[in-house]
């Protein structure tokens, strides 16, 4: 493991501990910002990029995200399935994360500031990495509902790259309650995030199912 890493995994380790409370609340927040990321000003060219859900659980999707479902239950969460989402991080999502969040430390936003750092450059807001964990389980059958999640931050994401979610389900708690592990690649298929959910999955309204 590099210096940076090393360094990036003790000053976290007492954060993991408690980001399941942080994260319950912001999570929300991310779904909503994950289609919605763009300046206003390109809200028609962000439109015009959007394309029909891939299930009825979800508004719309976008040619540039790349999704896979390994599917042990024939359309019912199982054990053994597999969530793969992978989406780029822009400076402008960065941006409009930390007007949604208030999170404007200078360390994401300022690269004279963020130079002069341990990491040596602007990085993407971990929080913001670990948002991709919810748009790949707002993909699993069903409605999802998040109940718990905990994290570890292993390193930094630099601005413009493309992470990947993965998620397996590894436990069925039983009412409709399942335990996943939370991983986050970068690029080069490093580990960023390591982690654990556990999700309620719901049924869809059969409104939704009709449209």
């Amino acid at each position: 493991m590099s210096g940076v890493a090393d360094t990036w995994l003790q000053s976290q380790k007492h954060f993991s501990n408690s980001v399941g409370h942080f994260y319950n609340s912001v999570m929300a927040a991310n779904r909503a910002m994950f289609p919605a990321l763009s300046d206003s000003d390109d809200a028609d060219a962000d439109a015009d990029d959007r394309q029909p859900a891939v299930a009825p659980e979800l508004t719309y999707s976008k040619a540039e995200w790349t999704f896979e479902h390994t599917d042990e239950g024939d359309g019912v969460v199982s054990v053994g399935d597999r969530i793969r989402f992978s989406k780029r991080l822009t400076e402008e999502e960065i941006q409009v994360f930390a007007d949604a969040s208030g999170d404007t430390n200078r360390l994401h936003l300022d690269a004279d500031f963020a130079e002069e750092t341990r990491f040596g450059r602007q990085i993407v807001h971990g929080t913001l990495v670990s948002g991709v964990i919810s748009a790949a389980l707002a993909r699993l059958p069903g409605l999802t509902i998040y109940l718990s999640q905990d994290l570890q931050f292993l390193g930094p994401v630099d601005i413009g790259e493309k992470v990947t979610a993965i998620c397996e389900v590894v436990e069925d708690l039983g009412d409709g309650r399942y335990r996943l592990t939370t991983v986050v690649e970068d690029e080069d298929g490093e580990t960023v995030i390591d982690g654990e959910a556990i999700v309620l999955i719901d049924e869809v309204p059969e409104d939704a199912l009709d449209d």
